[in-house]
């Protein structure tokens, strides 16, 4: 993926997540990270299992719209309680609140460039 192609993508899964108010946005730059699983993680939570579903839809639609992608894998709508959503080179995780604190995925992958995003 050419690097206007993966902002574009980083830049609808951010927009997806602002559109329905989600909470705590910060994206995670792990291209400088040997052998990350990724080039970027997006990790935001929601208030209520409808709302982390609703940040789902929408970054789903937000890529497609723009981007013309579809996620490779999805998982976590059956709870709602952690939404990873995988399109290869960027990955998004949707919390609800307690679950991203348990999971501390900031801090797991603090090697990598932290962005927080202003809502």
């Amino acid at each position: 993926m050419s690097e206007n192609n993966l902002q574009q993508l980083l830049d609808s899964a951010i927009k997806g997540l602002q559109e329905k108010k989600a909470v705590d946005i910060v994206s995670i730059d792990l291209r400088k990270i040997e052998n990350s699983i990724c080039k970027y993680f997006v990790i935001c939570n929601g208030t209520s299992n409808t709302h982390v579903e609703g940040l789902a839809n929408s970054t789903i639609d937000e890529i497609f719209n723009n981007c013309n992608e579809k996620p490779l894998y999805m998982d976590g709508f059956k709870n709602a309680e952690w939404i990873l959503i995988d399109y290869a080179d960027v990955i998004v995780h949707i919390f609800q609140k307690e679950k991203r604190e348990l999971y501390q995925l900031e801090t797991l992958w603090m090697d990598g460039i932290i962005n927080k995003i202003e809502e």
